[in-house]
This record gives structure tokens, sequence and C-alpha cells, in this order.
């Protein structure tokens, strides 16, 4: 786990540096299509998202939060949103297109103040990839 500083222009100047964040997403996508096949499944997105604790409560402890079918509802819902063009799977571009959506969502949502976020480390962590980048062009000048 890292802690970062991180705002809006930097998850920003991120997310326009195509080569670099195209590189970070094609990490992540290969990290989570665990068979493979060059798409997502439903599972494979599901446990995608699983993994970045977004929907847990109290540092991942259970305090009553979504019984299981609302949790199966919320990552169908998460799943039709990256399923662009309906045919059962994600591809590369349609989670590339998705997830430009939300970090650029998140940089908007953090504006110009910083702030001090612990991140845990691995592959699918665009916004420690976006504190890494920012972190390299400081050490590049």
């Amino acid at each position: 786990m890292g802690v970062v500083i991180i705002d809006g222009s930097t998850v920003r100047s991120f997310v326009e540096d195509e080569a670099e964040f195209n590189k970070s997403v094609e990490k992540s996508f290969a990290a989570f299509d665990l068979n493979g096949d060059g798409t997502l499944s439903r599972s494979e997105l599901r446990k995608a998202f699983e993994s970045m604790r977004l929907i847990e409560s109290h540092y991942g402890v259970d305090v009553g939060g979504p019984n299981p079918a609302q949790l199966t509802a919320l990552y169908d819902s998460i799943f039709e949103g990256f399923d662009l063009d309906r045919n059962g799977t994600v591809d590369l571009e349609e989670f590339k297109s998705e997830m430009k959506k939300i970090m650029l969502a998140i940089a908007d949502g953090l504006g110009e103040c910083p702030i001090q976020m612990a991140l845990e480390d691995g592959s699918g962590n665009l916004l420690q990839n976006a504190a890494d980048f920012e972190a390299s062009k400081v050490k590049d000048a």
C-alpha cells in the first residue's frame, strides 16, 4: 500500500497522455482477463471491480451493506455500462473507453485541491499509475 498526494490535474494529465494511459489500461485489462481470451466476461469484470474494493464500507468490515442480490444487480449494471456493443463481453477498446470516462470523472471530482490517498499496490490501480506518472515528470524536470 502506498500513500500519494493527488489532484484532478494529476489524473487528467495521466489520461491525456494517450501512450501512458493506454499502456496502463492494457496492463490492467490483461490482469483482469483471467482466461486470456482477450475479453472480459461478466464474472471477470466483477472480480476486477471487487479487487478494487470500491464498494466496501468501514475498511472491509461488514456493517450491513448491500445484500448479495443488490450487489449482483450493481455489478450487472456496471457490466452493461462497459459492454457498449451489447455482445455479452467487454473488449479492450470498450474497457479503455469506459475507464477513460471514469478517470476523467474522478479528475473532475478531485478538482484542483490535492488530497492524500492510501492506494493498494497492483497492476489494476490506475490512480497509483497516475501518481507515479506525475512523479516521473517531476523527477525528469
